[in-house]
């Protein structure tokens, strides 16, 4: 009996796996690929829930990876799991990349791939039963910063525009930011991070415009914040930064800062402490009625 329920569970895991879409967010490649170094282009993998309500809500997941890899399994496939488990649809983003030689992409690639994905799911949501509504972001580390960037340079949709995904807004209904890259400032930026996304000399004017928690307005979405105050690769100061900013223009924003777990410690699964915070984003989103 025992063998007989071990071979159901992996059964389910591995069905779990392969119960996903990979969507390319572009038409064609041209303009979007560079040959020689992308080894794909851009996509995201939708992992639908088994909820069966027609407004279900969406979350957009940017792993993190210094803008120069992506930690797409701990943060992203491994939380599409716990939100699937609990109703909500996810869809991991596997956005545009950089290398240490400048090879690669910089800004502003990797937020119009955000901008084209959160554009994308609310298109196709009737078709998958989402409510574009509830439609929201959550970012790890660098991701955390592109997921930030989504959330404070807003693009409103042009209704006249021939391209029917133009027609639709990009403002996240909410934002999950976790460990994130915030400031492209100096002082305590990430400057691995701030390298591959603006390259090793940007001018002034990109560094203020890349500090996201200098673009925050009232029309900023409601935000959550996970943050370690150990964290020596990302300093607790960013989350801190853009808290206060949100707080300053009466955003709806929570922070959980630990006093342990370093950077990248993804959902934590070993820390009995640390492993409570996506439960935590679960309930924000329940009281904010978005789930």
């Amino acid at each position: 009996m025992r063998t007989f329920s071990l071979i159901i569970l992996f059964m389910a895991a591995t069905l779990y796996t392969h119960a996903q879409q990979r969507i390319f967010l572009y038409p064609s490649e041209e303009g979007i690929v560079i040959k020689g170094f992308d080894t794909t282009a851009p996509f995201m993998d939708y992992f639908a829930s088994a909820n069966p309500s027609r407004k279900k809500t969406a979350i957009l997941v940017c792993p993190g990876g210094g803008y120069s890899h992506l930690a797409f399994d701990k943060e992203g496939t491994l939380l599409a799991k716990f939100f699937n488990e609990n109703g909500i649809d996810v869809f991991v983003l596997r956005y545009r990349l950089n290398n240490g030689k400048q090879e690669g992409h910089r800004y502003p690639d990797q937020y119009n791939d955000a901008t084209t994905a959160i554009r994308l799911i609310r298109y196709r949501a009737m078709e998958w039963g989402i409510d574009p509504d509830k439609t929201g972001v959550m970012g790890f580390s660098a991701g955390g910063h592109l997921a930030s960037t989504l959330t404070t340079i807003l693009q409103k949709g042009d209704p006249a525009a021939s391209d029917p995904l133009l027609r639709i807004g990009t403002r996240p209904s909410f934002s999950a930011l976790i460990y994130p890259v915030i400031t492209m400032d100096t002082s305590f930026a990430h400057r691995g991070s701030r390298n591959m996304v603006l390259g090793p000399n940007p001018d002034e004017a990109m560094v203020n415009a890349l500090s996201t928690e200098k673009r925050i307005t009232a029309e900023t979405p409601p935000v959550f914040l996970v943050h370690s105050d150990d964290d020596k690769t990302v300093p607790v100061m960013n989350s801190i930064a853009f808290y206060t900013a949100l707080k300053k223009n009466r955003v709806p924003a929570t922070m959980f800062i630990y006093d342990h777990g370093g950077h990248g410690f993804g959902m934590a699964p070993g820390d009995p402490v640390l492993s409570q915070w996506p439960s935590l984003c679960l309930q924000w989103l329940k009281r904010l009625g978005f789930q």
